[in-house]
């Protein structure tokens, strides 16, 4: 499963580069065809995502790397710490380009070539499509966080290259010549927006927020099916990469066995990894009747009382 996982989010990062590769000598080509801002804009976002897709290579390359003495939890964050790089990326592209912009509408100037420009744009709306697809594919099958913020990415070059062939038509057929670098400012707020829905799966993951309340409570209801467990509290969720991070304490009767406690919690554990795969779960033994340190909220949450009542 992980060298499987491994070879799909490696090839939709070697795709990724291959595309950005080939749009960046197209575009440059086509910006000195041209002299467009929108068009600068979009090479800038081309470069940025070349950039980027290295980054996400190495990440997906080290994430792939088993639990060793120094990482035990694994290398999943490398997928979060490749994305934060991509958004700082975004964010660096779309201030460049604002700036060119308003030079542009301060200083004037004009398109030209508009036939090259609209020609290009066609070609990497085509690339990015089907590289998009294969993306939505891997993502699907892999949960990489870091192929799905690339991804998000290139789906908004889509939006770029409409964009372009838009201020090269209004620019040059319609008359309208502030539609270029007018055109660039909307392209520089569209990356700043992606760069905002990007940058928070990633921040969550990185500081182990805990999951969404709706698989949360799927884990609580699972964990419910065995009458062994009683007062289940002290849940604690979080997500590193692909693999997800579980640990709760659960009250036992206090005359139990060892050996008859392990039983059971081996029993709820297998139950638990079948339904929630890639999830490394810690059960703590509480003896029935144990009060937990007072105040601490977190260790007081009965989980199965929270499950009985009303949303």
């Amino acid at each position: 499963m992980n060298d499987t996982r491994a070879a799909l989010t490696k090839s939709a990062a070697l795709a990724s580069i291959a595309v950005a590769l080939l749009l960046g000598a197209l575009k440059i080509w086509a910006v000195w065809q041209t002299s467009s801002t929108a068009m600068l804009g979009s090479l800038a976002d081309t470069a940025l995502d070349f950039v980027a897709s290295l980054a996400v290579l190495v990440a997906v390359i080290v994430a792939a790397q088993p639990a060793d003495a120094n990482h035990r939890f694994g290398h999943g964050k490398a997928e979060s710490l490749a994305a934060m790089f991509q958004v700082i990326l975004i964010v660096l592209s779309a201030s460049a380009l604002s700036f060119r912009a308003v030079l542009h509408l301060i200083e004037g100037g004009e398109t030209k070539a508009a036939e090259a420009g609209i020609g290009v744009s066609v070609i990497a709306i085509v690339a990015t499509l089907a590289l998009v697809a294969w993306q939505r594919h891997v993502v699907m099958r892999t949960n990489s966080i870091a192929i799905s913020t690339d991804s998000v990415h290139y789906q908004s070059d889509l939006l770029l290259n409409l964009a372009v062939i838009a201020a090269l038509v209004l620019d040059q057929y319609m008359g309208f010549t502030k539609a270029d670098p007018l055109f660039g400012l909307g392209i520089a707020a569209w990356l700043l927006w992606n760069a905002w829905q990007a940058s928070s799966e990633a921040i969550d993951h990185l500081m182990d927020h805990e999951w969404p309340e709706e698989q949360r409570r799927a884990f609580v209801e699972r964990a419910a099916r065995h009458p062994e467990l009683a007062k289940m509290h002290d849940l604690r969720t979080r997500t590193s990469g692909t693999h997800d991070f579980a640990q709760f304490h659960v009250d036992l009767p206090a005359d139990m066995t060892v050996a008859e406690a392990h039983d059971v919690i081996e029993r709820v554990e297998t139950d638990l990894c079948e339904a929630f795969p890639n999830t490394e779960i810690l059960i703590h033994i509480d003896p029935e009747g144990h009060v937990d340190e007072p105040g601490n909220t977190l260790v007081e949450a009965d989980e199965f009382k929270k499950l009985k009542e009303p949303e």
